[in-house]
């Protein structure tokens, strides 16, 4: 059977391995914990995150289209996953822990109801997939990690209530004044209107101009490539350094045709939520309030060795103000400069000039580059260039 479309709808989650009894430290989500003495804290954490998974028996994508997502939409709900927790860090904080059967804050539930399986959702499979086709993805064929974020770059826009900058950092270079300058400081006269998408924000109001702050909170999405079939083994530690950052949202990644949300490390294990499971469409009850048992991992996180990761991945960050951005940035720059790791990207201050201009590197469906790009970082045939000091 096809990897893709393995699901784990047989087992009982007490056949989960156990999380390990060891003394080095746990990372998740730039939060450091003890194996040995919080245990109970790092399932906490874990079971916080929202987890999304293979749906069925929703309505048809498109209206004819297909009814569940199982076998192809593993990284599309990565992608839910990644931005969900950035909405998280957004409107509830990192410390926030959800409770099974606890009546949840407002904007948990509207931040739940904004991945809900429907055509009018800010960020439902339906969108994803349909927004998808726009960047040269049939409905029902399966993303790699730039695809989905190049579709959550333009998703975001029309999220009226979070209002966060999302910005798809492209060859392996992040240039901090397209982010400062162009994207989180600049507020946009021609941003979307407020509106309500199927109530799923219903009691969330948007921020009024008047009232947003000068920084827009930032989503930084980068699409790497560590290797040519497998990962080089000189990016592991850098890539262990990316889950120390209090900004980090996570990597989106896996193995071939087989995506899964990598949250942290222990050891040389990354730890990561899986989507191969299939459940049923969930339907929000009429005041709003979602049956939310099954958007948050509830048995022993799943855990592979890190050289088993596929190269081709998505690194994700969040700098709610500018000072987080400043201290990430002082922080990457620290980071390149240690020895016995290789950098994962470039930071630069302006455009190099051998990069070619940003508005370019919005794509549209017309953008002749696109099927370049979506090989550089989806293709498991093509020859890659490795970075190199």
């Amino acid at each position: 059977m096809d990897a893709a479309t393995l699901t784990y709808d047989t087992l009982r989650f007490g056949e989960f391995e156990d999380f390990p009894e060891t003394s080095e430290p746990v990372w998740v989500l730039g939060t450091q914990f003890s194996a040995l003495t919080e245990k109970d804290e790092i399932l906490s954490d874990i079971t916080s995150r929202l987890w999304f998974t293979y749906r069925k028996s929703f309505l048809p994508i498109g209206g004819t289209g297909p009814t569940s997502d199982t076998g192809w939409g593993c990284m599309l709900r990565c992608g839910q996953m990644i931005l969900g927790q950035a909405l998280v860090c957004r409107h509830l904080g990192r410390d926030w822990r959800w409770v099974r059967g606890q009546r949840q804050r407002e904007e948990y539930v509207s931040i739940l109801n904004a991945f809900i399986d429907k055509k009018d959702c800010y960020y439902s499979i339906h969108q994803i997939a349909q927004m998808g086709v726009g960047e040269g993805k049939s409905i029902g064929q399966w993303y790699g990690p730039n695809t989905v974020a190049q579709v959550l770059k333009k998703l975001a826009v029309f999220d009226s209530w979070s209002r966060m900058a999302v910005h798809v950092a492209m060859d392996n270079t992040v240039v901090i004044e397209e982010i400062s300058e162009h994207l989180c400081h600049a507020w946009c006269s021609e941003a979307a209107a407020p509106r309500e998408m199927n109530g799923c924000l219903e009691g969330a109001c948007a921020m009024a101009e008047e009232e947003t702050a000068l920084w827009r909170p930032l989503v930084l999405l980068i699409p790497l490539r560590l290797g040519l079939t497998d990962i080089n083994e000189a990016y592991i530690e850098t890539l262990k350094q990316c889950f120390m950052m209090p900004q980090s949202l996570g990597v989106i990644g896996g193995k071939p045709n087989s995506a899964h949300y990598f949250i942290g490390f222990v050891g040389e294990e990354l730890i990561y939520l899986d989507p191969h499971t299939t459940q049923p469409a969930v339907e929000p009850s009429e005041d709003g309030q979602v049956p939310d048992d099954s958007y948050h991992c509830q048995h022993p996180p799943c855990r592979m060795d890190i050289c088993e990761l596929d190269p081709s991945i998505a690194a994700g960050f969040f700098c709610k103000t500018e000072d987080d951005f400043d201290d990430w940035c002082a922080r990457i720059r620290k980071m390149s400069c240690s020895r016995g790791s290789l950098p994962m990207f470039e930071l630069v201050d302006s455009q190099p000039s051998h990069l070619i201009s940003a508005d370019v590197l919005n794509l549209t469906p017309d953008f002749s580059d696109s099927d370049r790009l979506e090989r550089f970082f989806d293709s498991e045939d093509e020859e890659f260039e490795i970075l190199s000091l």
